[in-house]
């Protein structure tokens, strides 16, 4: 029986606890069932997000839509990230470091202090780490196949210069 790497046991738990954050947090901007006092904060913040981006207003983007928006991708990733096998995971993974790139600029530009956003900081390493390591190990492959290569045209050379 086979034993699975240590790059795709890193990558499995990572998948798995990354996608189970996000649909956490994104049920948390959906809907106060999880936490009442979360889901008040999440819509405090939203609002003060919107206010500091007038531009989202004219383009008829509201705070509760930023809010819907956000949080629907993020439980949307985070099944993806949690369930689906194959190349979806790197999809759902990029776009949620999108999403992390955004809350933090959104925090950067309401002068959060960073307590308020070191998880969206933390996460979006951890995103980052995710899709390096998957897309190392679609790479790795080719790389040993193109070492190998040079060795053997090396020993047919040798081959050519004996005959």
């Amino acid at each position: 029986m086979k034993m699975a790497s240590p790059r795709t046991i890193t990558i499995v738990a990572l998948s798995f606890a990354l996608g189970l954050f996000f649909v956490f947090m994104g049920t948390i901007k959906l809907t106060p069932r999880l936490s009442k006092d979360a889901y008040s904060e999440m819509k405090r913040a939203y609002k003060s997000y919107a206010k500091a981006l007038p531009g989202l207003k004219r383009i008829g983007i509201s705070s509760v839509l930023l809010r819907k928006i956000i949080g629907s991708l993020e439980v949307g990733c985070g099944v993806v990230l949690t369930l689906v096998p194959g190349k979806p995971k790197d999809v759902a993974n990029f776009l949620l470091l999108l999403v992390m790139l955004a809350v933090l600029f959104f925090h950067q530009l309401v002068g959060d202090p960073l307590k308020r956003y070191a998880h969206a900081l933390v996460f979006g390493i951890l995103l980052t780490c995710r899709l390096l390591i998957a897309r190392q190990s679609d790479e790795r492959p080719e790389r040993e196949e193109s070492r190998e290569e040079p060795h053997i045209n090396e020993q047919e050379k040798n081959k050519v210069k004996q005959s």
